[in-house]
């Protein structure tokens, strides 16, 4: 079979590169390549949303659902000012190889708004979310496409968008939504599944190493939810955490930062720097320290062709997504720097959120340390998988998780009969 191509394709340039350099390992034909290097389905919808005091404002917003070849598709909703097409396209498609890592039976979406929510009200931003679900609801649905928050959403969020999707359907639909409220359906361990899965990938990539987590030096940009889950964890297992970070800037304690006051300031709305404790740092500086392990928990590509040469940390633990470019990866690569990928490292929340969409189909509930036993296997069996691949091939971790990835959704495109 030929394949061939519109001229007003929508292409995502990062997920065509990570292709490419999967394809000099990996031979994709022509075919294969197209079904993979462009998104399913785009839409974009300008929500219009009457404030408080009247005025009208229009926020653009936008879901992607790059491909449904293994399953529903499934992906988070974020609201940020800077969200736009070719970001939620590149996030759509790292859902799918995620989800295909991980093996379950997903495919993979993303959507967004446009906006700052912290300059909403509590009644604008339940508005919004609810005009979202409004708008995108005849392409949404617990065996189409399943959303679940993302940066800037949350259990309260997905509370609202949930009950406005029934109440537009008319009938009770917990699976339509994930990283809901435990009182709504939502499961067990969801609030920390992200941050616990990078903890168990980075403890198996150090076994293969044979080294110790005790005194290890850590420093995480982003000190969010996943953020600062991670810190809590990996603080407990004896790891150093030196250096964190919000959207305001960083602080950087040699000797390691008390966690639990961090956390707990965190809860009471303080920002990192007001904590009286270390030296204050930029974002930029903070990936740049002289640290084990780097963990990029905020936004993609962080880490690109101005800093990379500046990044003394050699591992690099991803729990943003897409936090390295394309071009730095190549770098690291050469330099013997290992890169624990995105599309392994963070999928503890997509794991989650099946076992989420599972408990609601079966209208059942696990225990949470169920969900953690359960979790822990699909990372394992996953970290396992790429593990081979990397020793059968030479390969990085990244090459060898698309591959996987790759495989398995061109695995899934065949048995349809979309390719001989």
């Amino acid at each position: 079979m030929e394949a061939t191509q519109q001229k007003n394709e929508v292409v995502c340039k990062v997920c065509k590169a990570h292709l490419e350099n999967t394809a000099k390992v990996r031979h994709l034909t022509k075919t294969q390549m197209l079904l993979l290097h462009q998104p399913k389905r785009v839409i974009n919808i300008n929500i219009p949303l009457i404030m408080d005091d009247g005025s009208l404002h229009v926020f653009p917003s936008y879901r992607v659902q790059y491909n449904d070849a293994r399953g529903p598709t499934k992906g988070g909703i974020r609201f940020h000012p800077d969200v736009n097409m070719e970001e939620v396209t590149e996030l759509a498609f790292l859902m799918a190889l995620k989800c295909a890592v991980v093996n379950i039976p997903f495919g993979g979406a993303k959507g967004g708004i446009a906006v700052d929510p912290k300059k909403l009200s509590e009644k604008e931003l339940e508005r919004l979310s609810r005009a979202y679900i409004a708008e995108y609801v005849d392409f949404l649905g617990p065996k189409k496409d399943i959303p679940a928050p993302d940066i800037n959403t949350d259990a309260k969020i997905m509370g609202w968008m949930l009950d406005e999707y029934e109440k537009i359907k008319g009938t009770k639909s917990p699976g339509v939504i994930t990283g809901k409220p435990l009182s709504l359906g939502g499961s067990e361990g969801r609030l920390y599944s992200t941050s616990l899965g990078g903890a168990i990938t980075l403890r198996e990539y150090l076994k293969q190493l044979k080294k110790k987590e005790k005194n290890l030096t850590v420093a995480i940009q982003g000190f969010g939810n996943v953020g600062s889950h991670l810190a809590r964890i990996l603080h407990a297992e004896g790891y150093k955490i030196v250096a964190v970070s919000d959207s305001k800037g960083a602080i950087y304690g040699p000797k390691g930062l008390e966690v639990e006051k961090l956390i707990e300031d965190g809860k009471k709305g303080k920002r990192v720097q007001d904590y009286h404790v270390g030296k204050k740092i930029s974002n930029e500086a903070l990936l740049e320290l002289q640290v084990d392990i780097l963990v990029p928990a905020a936004v993609e590509n962080v880490i690109n062709e101005k800093n990379m040469k500046k990044i003394k940390a050699k591992i690099i633990l991803e729990l943003a997504n897409g936090p390295v470019t394309a071009s730095a990866d190549e770098y690291f690569e050469k330099k013997n720097v290992t890169i624990l990928p995105d599309i392994l490292a963070n999928a503890g929340g997509v794991i989650v959120s099946y076992f989420e969409w599972v408990q609601n189909l079966a209208n059942t509930h696990w225990s949470e340390q169920k969900v953690n036993s359960k979790l822990e296997e699909h990372i394992l069996k996953a970290f396992g998988d790429i593990s081979q691949l990397c020793i059968k091939e030479k390969i990085s971790y990244r090459k060898a998780a698309y591959i996987l990835g790759v495989s398995r959704i061109l695995e899934a495109e065949k048995n349809r009969g979309q390719y001989l």
